[in-house]
């Protein structure tokens, strides 16, 4: 009994899909760079802030198990195991795990309400839960019609970076300056975390296509999808050369040790013929998201 529990156990985890948490994490650490730049770092409400992002990513993941699992798109997928489609575990109990996490990063975020008195942000909130449930879940989900790199952009870029800020210091969002060091960041993180959802669906596309998953790698076919994933994953960077030309944020500079990876990744992306072959580059895409956050605190701790 207890080596099957271990087992199940490894399933859950296997399943939370831990390689996408880097795209939880990145935002936040990128916003702590800029709230240190502005003197504004609470401890309190980064912490909080995280949560709410890790919770709802792992929700999202077993939500999209779920929801994926019994409209039959898992059946054949190529990649990490899937709870509901491989006969792990029940739909229901997967679907009930996923309101769990769901219902932590919503508790999360309440308290942090509650801490800032901002309680307009329980709106933002319940549209981010939402947005997590919808993504493959409902009658019409949005991620079976090619939007789901657009809503990633918006909630794990700017609602991500722009919220853990805004939360620690929201006077200072009357000033132009600070939109001119969150904003670039918040666009960057968006990208990379836009750039892992279309290789994983540039990996999929040939199982994605026959039954209906309608993704934006699927509408505009492989080809045109390489060349949009390489655009997400460079474009932070000529964002960052672009402050560097008008001295706004010199310490941008940082994340150009970032091309050391982008480099092989972009030539794993333009040969791979096969899904396997795209695997090695989500997770290359993934860390890369975190690192660019790394290299971006990094840049903006030197402005204090």
């Amino acid at each position: 009994m207890a080596k099957k529990k271990q087992s199940d156990f490894a399933l859950w985890v296997e399943g939370a899909r831990l390689r996408t948490l880097p795209l939880a994490v990145a935002p936040i650490i990128a916003a702590t760079g800029a709230a240190f730049a502005m003197q504004a770092f609470n401890l309190t409400k980064t912490l909080l802030a995280l949560a709410v992002a890790l919770f709802l990513q792992i929700g999202v993941n077993y939500a999209n198990d779920y929801s994926d699992g019994i409209r039959g798109t898992d059946s054949n997928r190529v990649g990490p195991l899937r709870l509901t489609a491989s006969g792990s575990f029940q739909p229901r109990t997967v679907k009930l795990v996923a309101f769990g996490f769901l219902g932590l990063g919503a508790l999360a975020g309440f308290v942090l309400v509650i801490i800032t008195a901002l309680w307009w942000l329980l709106a933002v909130g319940a549209v981010a839960v939402l947005a997590a449930w919808f993504y493959t879940g409902g009658k019409k989900p949005y991620g079976y019609a090619g939007l789901g790199e657009l809503v990633v952009f918006i909630f794990f870029g700017l609602v991500a970076v722009v919220g853990t800020v805004y939360v620690q210091a929201p006077e200072l969002f009357k000033l132009p300056e600070t939109w001119m060091v969150v904003l670039p960041v918040a666009v960057g993180l968006g990208l990379y975390a836009s750039a892992v959802l279309m290789i994983n669906n540039i990996r999929d596309i040939e199982t994605d296509a026959p039954v209906g998953k309608k993704t934006l790698a699927v509408r505009v076919g492989k080809k045109f999808a390489k060349g949009i994933y390489l655009v997400m994953i460079w474009v932070p960077l000529a964002i960052d050369w672009t402050y560097l030309k008008i001295n706004l944020i010199p310490a941008f500079t940082f994340p150009f040790a970032l091309v050391l990876l982008l480099l092989p990744l972009t030539l794993i992306v333009l040969t791979a013929r096969t899904p396997k072959e795209n695997i090695l580059a989500l997770k290359l895409t993934s860390n890369a998201a975190l690192i660019y956050s790394l290299l971006v605190a990094l840049g903006l701790w030197k402005l204090v």
